[in-house]
């Protein structure tokens, strides 16, 4: 395996573990049967936000979608004053929203949750759209120093291939966190993707792949980084399936499919915005390299990708297995978790209930330094009277 990744801050001794709300229409009792008491509904996503936050998970990623779901930055905002501990992963498409009004909607949430906010950067097509990757990286990366410029600076001053504005104040758009804002998670695998995260972003998210894989990624993003003399922290992003011994988490995850058709399966995957992309196929490789019961590596399952897109496979364990795994992964280097399960909030509960209470967790703004211990002081605007 390769040796460890240098990462942001010092010590890894304390984990961010985030859970995952269903914003998407992904939330199941038996993968690919929809139920409706499980529709991504607000009563249903918010109770598993608030449940999140009420057993002691650190952050909560909040997806986006085209194709079903709810809109992500309405939900955290309506789920700001609902939660009281909770950081909010908000997931944010480049080119989707105006970058100087995205700008200042991702500060004003951020005042909204007293610096409870982070954010997912997404680069990815629009619906009845192709893009060259290119272009698309470009763009994102032409968003995101528009939105670090808006968070850090007084004016706003970008030539860029897309985007293009001389002079413009920012003094409506500062966020409640100092240091830069609100921490950028990203993730992606082609060479473009790479780079503009290794030059902006302060955690690089993975889907699970074999140990060595993992490491062999993270060595590749470190690279990248280390040209604009940065280091960044790793992210996983994996289901999770915990149950008092193996066998019973075993004979879950074989339940939660049992009931799938193939043919459904594949529609909800190929119906994605990201269905081609690499990483997609990365998990598609990962169930060709499984064994007969789904498993790529002891506690690694790949069926629950048979019935959706992106993060395709899940830890299945007993709570010391799962701790163990854990643990493996923060040797390499990996500090933040997005967990999720089916049905959602039941996952949430037993893994909170299981795992968690056994877990050294942490705010990585806190740990970035990014909340301050008293609100910020907002600067006029250009214009405007006390």
């Amino acid at each position: 395996m390769s040796t460890v990744v240098p990462i942001t801050s010092p010590e890894l001794d304390a984990l961010e573990i985030s859970w995952f709300a269903p914003l998407c229409s992904d939330d199941y009792r038996y993968l690919g049967v929809p139920d409706g008491a499980l529709r991504s509904s607000w009563e249903n996503t918010s109770e598993v936000l608030q449940t999140a936050d009420k057993l002691g998970y650190r952050n909560i990623l909040c997806p986006s979608s085209y194709q079903v779901g709810q809109d992500t930055l309405s939900f955290v905002a309506a789920n700001a004053p609902l939660t009281e501990q909770i950081n909010m992963l908000a997931a944010v498409r480049c080119g989707e929203m105006q970058p100087i009004m995205l700008a200042r909607t991702i500060a004003t949430l951020d005042h909204m949750l007293k610096g409870r906010l982070t954010v997912n950067i997404i680069s990815s097509d629009f619906p009845g759209e192709k893009d060259d990757s290119a272009y698309r990286y470009q763009r994102s990366r032409e968003v995101v120093d528009i939105l670090k410029q808006a968070w850090t600076q007084d004016e706003i001053n970008i030539d860029g291939e897309i985007y293009k504005f001389e002079g413009l104040s920012t003094a409506p758009a500062k966020p409640y966190q100092n240091n830069g804002g609100p921490l950028l998670y990203f993730g992606g695998y082609s060479p473009p993707a790479l780079d503009l995260c290794g030059e902006h972003c302060d955690v690089y998210l993975m889907w699970p792949e074999k140990k060595e894989e993992l490491a062999e990624r993270m060595k590749a993003v470190n690279e990248c980084a280390a040209k604009y003399n940065r280091t960044l922290d790793y992210g996983l992003r994996v289901h999770m399936i915990v149950r008092d011994t193996e066998a019973e988490a075993r004979e879950y995850a074989a339940e939660i499919v049992s009931r799938l058709d193939d043919d459904f399966g594949s529609e909800i995957r190929n119906r994605a915005q990201d269905a081609k992309s690499l990483g997609v196929s990365l998990q598609a490789k990962n169930r060709d390299q499984a064994n007969e019961s789904g498993y790529v590596e002891p506690h690694l399952w790949t069926g629950v990708g048979r019935a959706r897109s992106g993060c395709g496979a899940a830890l299945v364990g007993s709570p010391d297995q799962i701790l163990s795994e854990i643990e493996a992964y923060k040797k390499m280097g990996i500090r933040s978790f997005i967990f999720s399960g089916y049905p959602h909030l039941d996952e949430c509960r037993s893994f909170g209930e299981k795992v968690l209470p056994h877990l050294n967790t942490c705010s990585l703004p806190e740990v970035y330094g990014r909340v301050p211990s008293e609100p910020p002081k907002v600067p006029l605007a250009a214009g405007e009277r006390v």
